[in-house]
């Protein structure tokens, strides 16, 4: 007997999916954000890190409502994602990877701009030095400098968007091979009363979370003793 029923199997390799989307979309999007503003001292500097922390705090159903409502065709924002993306977002793929991009946002870029601040300047000035230009020294010198905080950053990213529950339910539902995550469908086992399946659920989660702590354990040391 398999370890997890085929719909189970499903929900898994679509969990990771999106995990794995979401993680790249957003260590490339909050890496040069990130870079952007250590190296500018603007005003709206505090707005835009307000902004991105945002969903650290606020409640995930919360969030789910107003992204649903967003994606609704009877609103102007839900036609105009719609004619961009062509499709439906409420109940898609798509719609609960864009709430995943946004939920797990704070994750990717606090980790990324913390180690960009403490060592990130130093690095760029010894690039300018050398006489390399800007962006040589942003791919080149900058991000290989940071590179435990860069795997740390996705790493964590990947194990929270494995977790997440209240967003995806509220904008995506329980479609199976659509929507049906891991979260999702353990609540569903819950609910069932289907204790065997639930628990198997969870701990798989279980040992991909742990896996995870260990992998950036194990990152960490190694960078150390290079």
């Amino acid at each position: 007997m398999p370890w997890l029923a085929s719909g189970d199997a499903q929900a898994l390799l679509l969990t990771v999916k999106l995990a794995a989307t979401t993680t790249v979309i957003l260590v490339a999007v909050c890496l040069p954000l990130a870079w952007l503003l250590v190296r500018r001292d603007s005003r709206g500097r505090s707005l835009i890190q307000s902004l991105v922390m945002l969903p650290l705090v606020l409640p995930p159903t919360v969030l789910g409502y107003y992204l649903l409502v967003a994606f609704s065709p009877a609103h102007p924002p839900g036609s105009l994602l719609a004619r961009l993306f062509d499709q439906q977002l409420a109940f898609s793929f798509t719609g609960i990877l864009i709430g995943s991009l946004i939920y797990s946002l704070p994750f990717a870029f606090r980790p990324l701009e913390a180690a960009l601040q403490q060592s990130g300047p130093a690095l760029d000035e010894a690039g300018r030095v050398l006489g390399f230009p800007g962006w040589y020294r942003f791919l080149f010198i900058v991000i290989p400098g940071i590179r435990p905080a860069l795997v740390s950053a996705a790493l964590l990213c990947f194990a929270h968007t494995l977790g997440e529950f209240g967003v995806v339910l509220m904008i995506g539902g329980n479609i199976p091979g659509e929507t049906r995550v891991l979260s999702v469908a353990l609540f569903e086992h819950v609910e069932q009363m289907n204790y065997q399946a639930a628990n198997r659920l969870a701990l798989t989660m279980m040992a991909i979370a742990v896996a995870t702590v260990l992998l950036s354990q194990w990152s960490g040391r190694r960078h150390d003793r290079f």
